[in-house]
Order: C-alpha cells, then sequence, then structure tokens
C-alpha cells in the first residue's frame, strides 16, 4: 500500500486519497501511521476512526506474521539441511557440527562456544552447518558418517582437515584453520593489498 492508493464500495467511493506511511524503527516491530474515512465495502458505511487507525495499522501485518514468528536466521551457524558441501568449495570453510539430539550437552556447549568467538571465524570465512537429526540422512551426514557427537572441519578446497568427538573451543579452531595452506596464502594476498 502506498501513497494515492483509493479504497471504494459498491455503495460509495472513496474521492480523498488514503496514505500511509510506514516506519520500520526495529526489525521487530512495525508501526503504521495512516489518516482517513475507510468506507466499508459490503454496506457503505463509516468505520470509526479509531477502528480505521487500527484496521489500516495491522493491514500490512498480514503478509509479515509469518517472518515475525520466525527467529532470525544467524549468518554464522545455520542447519545443514540438503546442503551439499561442495557449494562451499573456494567460498567458505564449513565446520559442521554433529550430535543425535539438540539437547547433547556436547552439541549445546560448542554451539555456545562458536557463537562467542563468531568474530574471528567470519574473517576466516567459516559457516557453521549443524545436523542433530540422524534419522533425516541429509548429504553431509552421508558423506561425513559421524558416529554421535562430532565437529569436522573442512578447508575451502573440500579437504576434511580435522574430526574430535568433543567440544573444541574457537581459539584451537582458528589456530588450525590459520596452519592451513589456503589461509596462509589469504593472509599473504591481503598482505600484499595493504
Amino acid at each position: 500500500m502506498g501513497a494515492g492508493m483509493y479504497l471504494h464500495s459498491h455503495a460509495q467511493p472513496l474521492t480523498k486519497p488514503l496514505t500511509l506511511n510506514f516506519l520500520h524503527p526495529a526489525p521487530s516491530q512495525v508501526v503504521a501511521i495512516g489518516a482517513a474515512t475507510v468506507i466499508l465495502k459490503r454496506t457503505g458505511d463509516h468505520m470509526k476512526p479509531l477502528f480505521a487507525f487500527v484496521f489500516l495499522a495491522f493491514l500490512p501485518l498480514a503478509g509479515w506474521a509469518a517472518d515475525a514468528t520466525q527467529p532470525e536466521q544467524d549468518a554464522l551457524i545455520r542447519p545443514a539441511g540438503d546442503s551439499d558441501l561442495s557449494e562451499f568449495l573456494w567460498i567458505k570453510r564449513p565446520i559442521v557440527i554433529f550430535a543425535d539430539t539438540e539437547a547433547d550437552p556436547r552439541f549445546q556447549q560448542q554451539i555456545e562456544m562458536l557463537r562467542a568467538g563468531a568474530a574471528m571465524l567470519e574473517e576466516r570465512d567459516v559457516v557453521v552447518l549443524t545436523d542433530t537429526d540422524p534419522a533425516a540422512r541429509a548429504p553431509a551426514r552421508q558423506k561425513l558418517r559421524p558416529r554421535g557427537f562430532a565437529l569436522v572441519l573442512i578447508d575451502k578446497d573440500g579437504g576434511v582437515k580435522l574430526r574430535k568427538p568433543t567440544p573444541w573451543s574457537v581459539r584451537e579452531l582458528t589456530r588450525s584453520i590459520d596452519k592451513m595452506p589456503t589461509r596462509e596464502q589469504e593472509i599473504r594476498d591481503r598482505r600484499g593489498l595493504d
């Protein structure tokens, strides 16, 4: 809906333009401010101004309601789902975290540690994929064949560089990444550009 939109009914058209201004103070809040006389389509009656405002304020939210109930997608950590590890070749370094359930304390500890060190991981082009449903037989699980909890680090070249049956700190992970030839080359390239 935007400026110049008209509402009308069978009985009597609305001749005054309806102007709505949408403000987005935060992703989770949407505010609509408008002024108009709204005419009910079936009866031709005027809505009371308060009801018209409420109607107009929440009308645009109908399309956004599904998005508002969904948690924001984490840029660093995401479900592995049907992701094929080959889609990250030469782009990202996947760290795949497996567990038989999200309730596994090792899985929860690992995710907390990764979130705490997100900036260090993003600097190294890491994407974290999680798989806590063995029954789903996702492509990453079929390729890497974990047993219970497992952390698998894959380099940009697609090679598995590290497998751990226990949680690892971001500091340990970044040390391992920094020793990889692809990372060493990235550092040299960046120094050459500076």
